[in-house]
């Protein structure tokens, strides 16, 4: 049974009319959403009356988002003791960031060999975002710069699901890698491997492009597997 962390206050959850789809697929996208960004803490209850109330909805809706969230292994169901927003597994984080990695080094390859000026703009809008996200001290909105960078790059290919299947992959790794905002000078270090990566597509240097973007996803999991290490209580293994 998972030993439930301190009991915090209901967590913050963004109001349906944020999001599309059924009242279940709403409340699933509010869930989902605070648990990946951290509002809920690995370990802790989540308790359904209380989303229940923060929603206003009925148990039926916040039933279905908590099944699929248990799917995805967000939540663990814990019978006659209730429901834990999963804690992190570095397992998980290995084989998210394992298969994010083959996806990203074959997409900015190819990107290299065929990017259109459009797509050099494009990426050149996103280091001057991030530019100024790291001048401001803005961590949140560096976090979401560096995903959309990723994910234009991933577009770039022309591929259709290269995106969804990418951000499926990375789902765990997601989730942990917000706890490493705070790290002093770790989005300064960000930007960085992120120019590297886009010098080497500018330069149509498809196995530069490849190397500079293996060193920066290795970086992400170095930096978590120490982490484990200083916060075991909110990893499961």
């Amino acid at each position: 049974m998972p030993v439930a962390l301190p009991r915090q206050a209901s967590p913050p959850l963004r109001p349906l009319a944020a999001f599309r789809g059924s009242l279940a697929q709403r409340a699933y996208g509010s869930l989902r959403e605070a648990i990946l960004e951290l509002a809920v803490q690995p370990g802790s209850r989540l308790r359904k009356g209380e989303v229940c109330e923060a929603l206003g909805v009925s148990r039926s809706p916040v039933a279905e988002a908590v099944a699929r969230l248990q799917a995805e292994r967000l939540v663990d169901v814990v019978p006659q003791a209730g429901t834990f927003v999963a804690r992190l597994s570095m397992d998980e984080v290995r084989e998210g960031a394992f298969l994010r990695e083959a996806i990203e080094l074959a997409a900015v390859e190819a990107v290299a060999g065929s990017v259109t000026e459009a797509g050099l703009a494009e990426l050149a809008r996103s280091l001057r975002v991030q530019e100024a996200m790291v001048a401001a001290g803005d961590e949140a909105g560096f976090y979401a710069a560096d995903a959309a960078m990723h994910e234009a790059l991933l577009d770039l290919t022309g591929h259709r699901r290269a995106a969804e299947l990418a951000r499926t992959a990375w789902v765990h790794v997601d989730r942990a890698r917000r706890l490493m905002l705070p790290q002093p000078g770790r989005i300064a270090e960000s930007l960085g491997e992120h120019r590297a990566v886009v010098a080497a597509v500018v330069a149509r240097d498809g196995e530069g492009a490849r190397r500079a973007m293996r060193h920066h996803l290795g970086q992400l999991v170095r930096r978590l597997e120490a982490l484990a290490a200083e916060r075991p209580e909110l990893f499961s293994d």
